[in-house]
C-alpha cells in the first residue's frame, strides 16, 4: 500500500458571494516577469498515476507532484471515490477564455517575443502550456474592447440593407493579427461567436443617448441581420479563420450593459426558424447555432426555443451563463432534448476578494459542476486585462479581471488561469466523461482521454484535510488533499 499525503499550513480566505457577478473573487497570482510554467515530464505508460496541486493558499499552482502514485490491494477506513469507465456521458470540445477586444490590444502591444511566449503557454500543447482549446469572440465589440462598434456602422438615420458598408477594419490592427497568431499555434481550436448588438440602425427602443445599450432588433430588419451574420462567417473564412458556432446574442435578457440587446424568446425562435436558419442553409453554412447565451436561471428560455419545432431543425445545443441560477439547471435541459448539446461560454472573475474563493466556486460550479451537468466544454471570460482592469467600454464592466494581467511585456497568471489550467492541460478535445461519485464534499468528475488516459479532478470543499481513496478496477490509492484544494490526477 503506498498512501501520499500533502501536508501544507493554508490561510483559509472568505469567499465573498455576488450574485450578480461570479458568486467569488480572486487575486492575482503575483509574477514580475514572463515565466512558462514548470515543464511537466510525461509518465512513461504502466509507471502510475501523477497528480498536479494548486491550493487555496497558492503554495502550490498547477504543481506536478513529484511522487508517483501506484494502485493496489488497499483496505482501509477511507471513502472511495471509485472511476467507471463502463459509464460514459458526453464528449468534451474544449476549455477557453473569451478572446475580447481589449485582450487582443494588450497582448499585440508586447514584444513579439513576449508575445510568443505568452500565446504558446496558453495555446500550446507542449509540457509548458495550458493547452486552452476554446475560444469564445464577439461580433462587433463587447462591453470589454476599447469602444463601441459593430461591423456595420453608417450615419445616423441612414440604413444599409445591402450591407455595402459591412467592414472589419476595427478588428484589423489588434484582434484579427493575435487570433491568426493563436491559429497558427492551435489550428484546432474551436471557436464560437456572438454579438453583444446589431448594427444600431437595426434597432427599436435603444437608450436615445447610445443606440448601442439595450433596444430590440427590428423585425423589419431580420432578413438583413441573418445576411449580416452570414457576411461575417464569409469573411472569416476569406480571413483564414473558421467559426465553429454562433449564437444569435449574448446575454439577451439583459439591457444595461454597453453593449447590449434584448432578445426575448419568441424573438430568438423566429429569427433562427424563419431567417438565421435559413440564410445558413442558402449559403451552405455549417456553422452551429446555439440558443440563449445567459444565465441559469431561466432554463424556460431554451425549452421555449427547442419547443418550436421549426427553430428546432436549425438548432446544435444551448448555451449558459451562471451569474444568476443553479448549474444543476443545465441538466433537464439536456433531458428534455438529448440529441440538442449543453454548452457552459462566460463566468467572469472579479477584481475583489480571495483567490480560495474564486477557485472553490469556479471548480465546483463549473469544471465539475457544468461537465456533471452535460455541458461540452467550459469557458471563463476575459483572457487578459491590464492592471485597472481594462480596456472596456464606457458602461462596460470595470472589474472584471482577466485569466492574464498583462502590464507593458509582463504578465500575471491570475486565479482562472488555473481553474481552466487544472483541465485543460490534460482533458483534451474528445475526451469522455465518465463515472465518478461524490462523496464527503470531495466533489470530482471524471474523463478518459483520446489517448486513453484516466483524468479525475477533484476539490476538496471541506474546512479540513480530508483523506480518500481513488479506486479504479478494484484497485486503489490513497490520497490526501488539504481543504480548498485541488487536484487533478492522471493514470
Amino acid at each position: 500500500m503506498i498512501r501520499f499525503r500533502i501536508w501544507l499550513l493554508l490561510g483559509i480566505a472568505a469567499c465573498i458571494h455576488n450574485t450578480a457577478c461570479s458568486r467569488a473573487s480572486g487575486n492575482n497570482t503575483r509574477v514580475t516577469s514572463i515565466q512558462p510554467v514548470t515543464p511537466v515530464t510525461p509518465v512513461p505508460a504502466g509507471s502510475g498515476m501523477v497528480f498536479y496541486l494548486t491550493t487555496s493558499g497558492q503554495t502550490a499552482l498547477l504543481a506536478k507532484q513529484n511522487t508517483v502514485l501506484n494502485f493496489g490491494i488497499i483496505a482501509n477506513q477511507f471513502p472511495d471515490i471509485t472511476v467507471d469507465t463502463t459509464q460514459t456521458y458526453q464528449s468534451v470540445e474544449g476549455y477557453g477564455y473569451t478572446l475580447t477586444g481589449g485582450s487582443a490590444e494588450l497582448i499585440n502591444a508586447m514584444t513579439a517575443s513576449s508575445r510568443n511566449i505568452l500565446l504558446k503557454e496558453l495555446f500550446g500543447n507542449d509540457t509548458g502550456s495550458i493547452g486552452v482549446s476554446y475560444l469564445r469572440i464577439s461580433i462587433g465589440a463587447s462591453d470589454l474592447n476599447s469602444s463601441v462598434f459593430t461591423y456595420d456602422d453608417i450615419s445616423t438615420g441612414t440604413t444599409d440593407v445591402n450591407l455595402q458598408s459591412f467592414t472589419f477594419d476595427k478588428d484589423r490592427l489588434n484582434f484579427l493579427p493575435v487570433l491568426k497568431q493563436i491559429l497558427a499555434i492551435n489550428p484546432a481550436i474551436k471557436i464560437v461567436a456572438c454579438p453583444w448588438t446589431a448594427p444600431a440602425w437595426m434597432k427599436i427602443n435603444a437608450d436615445n443617448a447610445n443606440n448601442f445599450k439595450g433596444g430590440k432588433l427590428n423585425p423589419v430588419y431580420y432578413s438583413v441581420y441573418a445576411d449580416y451574420f452570414v457576411k461575417y462567417l464569409q469573411g472569416m473564412k476569406a480571413e483564414g479563420i473558421t467559426i465553429d458556432a454562433i449564437t444569435p446574442q449574448n446575454e439577451p435578457l439583459n439591457p444595461d450593459n454597453n453593449p447590449s440587446m434584448v432578445m426575448i424568446a419568441a424573438e430568438q425562435s423566429d429569427f433562427i426558424k424563419n431567417f438565421l436558419g435559413p440564410a445558413f442553409k442558402a449559403a451552405g453554412i455549417t456553422t452551429k447555432i446555439i440558443i440563449y447565451d445567459h444565465n441559469a436561471d431561466r432554463p424556460d428560455y431554451p425549452l421555449a426555443v427547442l419547443s418550436d419545432a421549426g427553430a428546432r431543425q436549425y438548432v446544435d445545443g444551448t448555451a449558459f451563463h451562471l451569474y444568476a441560477g443553479n448549474i444543476s439547471a443545465l441538466t433537464p435541459v439536456h433531458d428534455a432534448y438529448p440529441s440538442k448539446n449543453i454548452y457552459f461560454t462566460e463566468q467572469y472573475t472579479p477584481s475583489t476578494g480571495a483567490f480560495s474563493g474564486d477557485l472553490n466556486w469556479h471548480v465546483k460550479n463549473l469544471i465539475i459542476g457544468a461537465l456533471r451537468n452535460w455541458s461540452r466544454n467550459v469557458l471563463e471570460w476575459n483572457l487578459a486585462s491590464d492592471p485597472d482592469f481594462a480596456p472596456h467600454t464606457n458602461g462596460g464592466c470595470t472589474t472584471c479581471k482577466g485569466a492574464i494581467t498583462i502590464n507593458g511585456n509582463n504578465f500575471n497568471r491570475n486565479v482562472s488561469y488555473y481553474i481552466i489550467g487544472h483541465a485543460s492541460k490534460f482533458v483534451k478535445p474528445g475526451a469522455v466523461r465518465v463515472a465518478s461519485n461524490i462523496i464527503s464534499n470531495l466533489q470530482n468528475v471524471a474523463f478518459v482521454t483520446p489517448k486513453g488516459k484516466k483524468v479525475l479532478i477533484v476539490l476538496n470543499d471541506n474546512n479540513t484535510l480530508r483523506s480518500f481513496n481513488i479506486k479504479y478496477k478494484d484497485k486503489r490509492v490513497t490520497i490526501s488533499l488539504e481543504a480548498g484544494s485541488v487536484g487533478t490526477y492522471v493514470w
